[in-house]
């Protein structure tokens, strides 16, 4: 494994742990030939424009996933206006803070962003909704030729408008600055490429052809030489990178390039209950999290081609995959975890809680997978 420097959403430069091609299976994913997929990462951009294909192209072959994956929370983590209402079913959305008074409303075949204090008004018609409404959306837009982060976002928890996650609460002193956050451009090749896919073209940022959301080529890779392959018959060389196929530990820290590795949160200096959102690097504080094995890694407990299960039972058969179970059991070289002396069934509802971050805005599951003592603080 090895270590890239990559900008995360603070504006800093951390270590990012990456895969190398020696943790890549031999003769799958990665091919001296291959252009684009050594060390295949959704964040780096390296590839030209013409080497995505669509995740149009990969349905073709791969049909069942190309129904379900579109419509999972992933598959819509950016939508355009034209997608989604914005307003969730109402005429306006509104939100006051200060002397300022925010709005989202709907201008002939735009959503406009608005904020006015009185005697001034900034508006600015909506580019992109990060987020498809699980939790909420973030809305960005172009100002004086800058992209910003919208000061406010909708919560689907109160079905309105409140400030931002990682927004001040303070006061803006200024119309400019309630507008929003101003996102630098490292923060906006992040944002960008973890949100939809082929949004980061070598290197650099060309927004005018990207594909909304998390779409195949952002975790596989671009797949122009897949396909080719494909249609050539070439089976023994598919040229496309599979993150399922790495280490346990690697596939964690390629899923934190989006959802935070545990070296990125602690660069990022982001302790207490608000790091509930980053699962990668609660995972990987748990004591039965192994780098190398597999049972407990991102995709042994979820599929990122379908939406998660609702039913808490649904995850009783991972736990034991290697916790044993019933009276008088004992660890065992392949099931190591004890019997819960508790209960049987709904595992995670114990053992990974759920906790509302300070503004009571969303409610997160916890991925620190241990034993919940009643009253405990909040782990870091």
């Amino acid at each position: 494994m090895k270590l890239r420097l990559v900008a995360v959403a603070a504006g800093v430069l951390i270590l990012v742990a990456l895969t190398s091609p020696s943790s890549v299976p031999a003769g799958f994913e990665s091919k001296k030939s291959s252009r684009y997929l050594e060390s295949w990462s959704p964040i780096t951009g390296v590839a030209p424009r013409d080497a995505f294909v669509g995740s149009q192209a990969c349905a073709g072959c791969h049909t069942d996933l190309g129904k379900t994956a579109p419509q999972t929370p992933m598959g819509q983590a950016m939508l355009l206006p034209n997608q989604f209402d914005l307003l969730h079913g109402q005429k306006q959305l509104t939100f006051r803070h200060g002397p300022f008074r925010f709005d989202i409303h709907r201008q002939g075949d735009q959503f406009m962003y608005s904020v006015g204090d009185g005697k001034d008004t900034l508006s600015e018609p909506i580019l992109y909704a990060f987020g498809y409404g699980l939790k909420g959306q973030t809305f960005v837009f172009l100002h004086d030729g800058t992209y910003y982060e919208s000061h406010v976002s909708y919560y689907t928890n109160v079905r309105g408008l409140d400030i931002t996650f990682g927004h001040s609460y303070e006061v803006p002193d200024s119309l400019d600055k309630a507008l929003g956050r101003i996102m630098s451009p490292a923060d906006t090749l992040l944002c960008f490429a973890c949100h939809s896919t082929a949004a980061v073209i070598q290197g650099r940022l060309d927004a005018h052809a990207l594909m909304p959301g998390v779409g195949c080529e952002d975790c596989h890779g671009p797949g122009d030489e897949h396909v080719a392959a494909m249609k050539a018959g070439k089976f023994d060389s598919p040229h496309v990178f599979n993150p399922g196929r790495l280490e346990p530990g690697d596939l964690v820290d390629f899923c934190g390039n989006c959802h935070r590795t545990w070296e990125q949160v602690v660069k990022m200096q982001v302790f207490g209950v608000r790091n509930v959102r980053f699962q990668p690097y609660r995972l990987s504080n748990s004591r039965c999290w192994s780098y190398d094995d597999a049972r407990v890694s991102c995709v042994a407990c979820h599929d990122p081609h379908l939406n998660l299960p609702p039913e808490a039972a649904s995850y009783d058969s991972k736990c034991l995959a290697c916790h044993v179970s019933g009276r008088g059991a004992r660890p065992d070289k392949t099931h190591p975890g004890r019997p819960c002396p508790v209960a049987k069934q709904n595992c995670i509802t114990c053992h990974m809680p759920k906790y509302t971050l300070p503004e009571g805005k969303s409610e997160f599951t916890d991925h620190f997978i241990r034993v919940v003592r009643k009253g405990a603080p909040y782990p870091d």
